[in-house]
């Protein structure tokens, strides 16, 4: 799914590059780590540096170069946890950046399924250490699970939607298992309460996260397209149409799924007509030009 880069934007705000000083420490304190003078410095220095990468790959014009660099920013990030396994801010961005490249960059299965079980392996750990009640939340039934999700509140949403968003990439790369399909509802639920507190939040992030999850079945499934329509809807107005992503996952699960091919025509259109340049969404941008190319080019064929 495109939708999960986008959420790193939103996590932290800095930039990185070659020339900037903090990132000479990092790579100093990396062959250093076994100093304990140079962990405290890590520690603090890879926050900031997971806030500047995600800066970087949003703004990025270039997919393949993303592509490529991210697996060395993943084992730095994996290096910086063994240093520091109880920094929330670590995990948080691991998770993130592990359910990014594995939902968008990796095609084969089996990797697929272990880079986004690390993902949500990171969300969960995150969360327990904000509520030592959440630790276990995962394996909850429904009816349990419900109660601890009328907890989400302003100060710990950000920690319940980065869950929720691993938890869905998880769901994508397992959706031959029916297990795994079944947990949909709880990744739906975390959605709703967040939209609930504030419907703009992330950018409209969690309104599309509706708009898929509604419309992943056709009605006499117990899909909700309309529903699903209506949170699309949404997430275009929230972003004022920069976001292309969007328009696209209406198109590709909502017209489709209903089978109108005016509609699905019509905006893959204004996505390839758009200007993909935006901060923070550039990169996705490009790739949702890339997917609806392939969209329209299929369109006689699919209706």
């Amino acid at each position: 799914m495109f939708v999960f880069f986008k959420t790193i934007a939103y996590n932290f705000v800095m930039k990185i590059n070659s020339n900037n000083p903090l990132f000479t420490v990092l790579l100093a304190c990396t062959l250093l780590l076994t100093v304990s003078s140079c962990s405290s410095i890590v520690s603090s220095a890879a926050n900031k540096m997971a806030g500047n990468l995600s800066y970087t790959i949003l703004n990025s014009d270039d997919p393949k170069t993303v592509a490529d660099g991210a697996p060395a920013y993943l084992l730095l990030m994996d290096s910086f946890l063994v240093d520091s396994p109880d920094n929330a801010n670590l995990l948080e961005s691991g998770a993130v950046l592990y359910g990014a490249y594995a939902s968008i960059f990796v095609s084969e299965p089996t990797r697929a399924k272990r880079m986004s079980s690390k993902a949500l392996n990171y969300a969960e750990q995150a969360l327990c250490l904000s509520d030592k009640q959440l630790c276990q939340v995962r394996q909850l039934n429904f009816n349990e699970f419900s109660t601890y999700a009328t907890r989400i509140n302003k100060k710990n949403m950000q920690s319940w939607y980065i869950l929720g968003t691993t938890w869905a990439g998880w769901i994508k790369a397992n959706s031959g298992s029916m297990t795994a399909i079944a947990e949909l509802p709880k990744v739906t639920l975390i959605m709703q309460q967040i939209i609930t507190i504030d419907d703009t939040w992330q950018n409209g992030q969690a309104q599309l996260y509706l708009g898929i999850l509604n419309t992943l079945l056709p009605p006499a499934l117990g899909g909700k397209p309309e529903l699903g329509q209506k949170h699309f809807k949404r997430a275009i107005e929230i972003t004022k149409g920069h976001d292309l992503s969007a328009k696209v996952f209406y198109a590709e699960k909502y017209a489709r799924l209903i089978f109108n091919q005016e509609l699905h025509d019509k905006l893959l259109q204004e996505v390839i007509a758009a200007d993909p340049y935006s901060e923070n969404l550039t990169l996705m941008n490009i790739l949702a030009q890339k997917k609806a190319q392939e969209l329209l080019a299929s369109s006689q064929d699919y209706f």
